[in-house]
């Protein structure tokens, strides 16, 4: 799993410019999913969501300072322990540095994370910037970026688990996490070099920024995007691609470690995604945090020609509760009754099998005026923008993904497509179990209150400390 990654930016998915060899190597010997979504465009409810099988509100995940209820909690580690699986992992999963739900690290600690629980919401008045986000500095080519150095643990800790590890025993299950494409847009240079002037600036159509719902304007504001030159915008894409073929080759390097060993390489199932995407400027956006495409819309790859004929595409709407289903449905875990999505392996098996072609993202973090939930139905996708106060309605987006893949026109006030925008409304709060205006209400209450933790944050060590050096020079 990698951390960012815009699924547009990727050879499988149709982008001729990128250099992704392995990734694409990896498509040709699996099977692609098309239109698959993370559950929330932020690290860490995507990712405690895969890990405990559950939408983020559902285990009271709002955002980056959030941890899962209990430490104990069912998790996809322990289902595949409990089917005889040993779970492991290497890099990034975000979480807090006391709990592992399930996992044995190998390669270092790479989650040491202090999480409050605390959080708020912005005044639907926010919508100035003082400055331009400091993050716009750190768009430049060099060796030691910060997001670079981590993976180069991540690599080295997954390659060495794959050459020593003593394989007869029970199976493995490893989560390796890395950190890019994620920024700071930090890359060496000759990655850099090999897509300078050849990206296409995002389009904006006129308009449609004065017209972006009320929480993406104060979004804009708050991470202080408004007015990016376009100098900044174009090099800012040009580092993005060399970040996604940087951490392609590193990918690489990880399988290549792995058909070393051909008796575990045959019968290992070999799954990519990345826990949301990077909006690279398009819609007047940057990093992820919304619902459009380039934020909620994730590649995914699953491969095994052992099983499954390679090349295959599949093309309705699943989503990473779907995922974390068919990964235990694959190694022939029992997951809990409560836990969301359908699993996703009759659908592997068979491409005609009637799958939901359903999927849903919520976000409730940071830097918003009030949270939001965005459901993609066949060719439809709904965004719900809760009431912010009494003075500031639900703001609602539809778009149909067919006619307008883009997202530029906003159907959901004309007349015509009043009952759709009903339905699909309907159909998010029985998908999640409770109506979103209510999920925010909770969110407010939560993130104010915090976790009242009484332990003290401890300072990094090992290969975080390591990283952290490295990156400052």
């Amino acid at each position: 799993m990698s951390d960012e990654h815009n699924p547009h930016i990727t050879g499988c998915y149709g982008n001729r410019i990128v250099h992704t060899p392995h990734m694409d190597s990896l498509a040709a010997q699996g099977v692609t999913f098309d239109t698959h979504y993370c559950n929330s465009p932020l690290c860490v409810p995507s990712r405690l969501s895969v890990t405990a099988g559950k939408y983020a509100t559902r285990v009271d995940v709002w955002g980056l300072t959030c941890r899962l209820p209990s430490a104990g909690i069912p998790s996809l580690p322990r289902v595949m322990n409990d089917a005889g699986y040993e779970s492991f992992l290497c890099g990034k999963q975000h979480y807090d540095y006391s709990r592992r739900y399930g996992f044995t690290d190998v390669g270092g600690n790479f989650n040491q994370w202090y999480k409050t629980g605390k959080g708020g919401r912005l005044s639907p008045d926010h919508l100035t910037q003082k400055r331009l986000s400091p993050r716009f500095d750190h768009f430049h080519p060099g060796d030691h970026g910060s997001s670079v150095e981590h993976d180069r643990f991540v690599t080295a800790g997954a390659i060495d688990f794959l050459s020593k590890h003593r394989f007869g025993g029970k199976p493995f299950f490893l989560f390796t996490g890395y950190l890019t494409p994620h920024f700071p847009l930090i890359v060496p240079r000759q990655y850099w070099d090999r897509y300078r002037s050849k990206i296409d600036m995002p389009v904006i159509p006129p308009g449609f920024l004065e017209n972006l719902s009320l929480n993406y304007k104060v979004q804009r504001a708050a991470f202080e995007e408004i007015g990016v030159p376009d100098d900044i915008v174009r090099r800012g894409r040009e580092l993005y691609y060399g970040l996604t073929d940087w951490v392609d080759n590193e990918i690489g390097k990880v399988l290549a470690a792995l058909r070393k060993r051909p008796d575990i390489a045959e019968n290992t199932v070999i799954i990519y995604s990345s826990d949301h995407g990077e909006n690279m400027g398009e819609h007047g956006m940057w990093w992820k945090d919304c619902m459009f495409e380039q934020s909620t819309r994730v590649p995914l790859i699953i491969s095994w020609p052992q099983r499954w004929k390679p090349g295959q595409r599949r093309s309705g709407a699943s989503s990473h509760v779907d995922l974390v289903r068919a990964v235990a449905a694959i190694a022939g875990g029992h997951t809990p009754g409560d836990w969301n999505g359908d699993s996703m392996l009759p659908w592997l098996d068979d491409p005609r099998h009637s799958w939901k072609d359903y999927a849903v993202s919520e976000f409730y973090a940071h830097n918003i005026a009030s949270g939001y939930v965005m459901a993609r139905e066949g060719e439809w996708k709904y965004t719900y923008h809760t009431v912010i106060d009494k003075d500031h309605p639900a703001q609602h987006e539809l778009y149909n993904m067919v006619s307008d893949p883009r997202e530029f026109t906003n159907l959901a006030n004309r007349p015509e497509y009043r009952a759709r925008v009903e339905a699909m409304h309907k159909r998010i709060a029985k998908e999640v179990g409770r109506d979103p205006d209510a999920t925010e209400q909770r969110a407010r209450y939560q993130l104010a209150r915090g976790y009242n933790r009484t332990d003290s944050k401890p300072p990094l060590t090992g290969v975080m400390a390591e990283i952290q050096r490295v990156s400052r020079g």
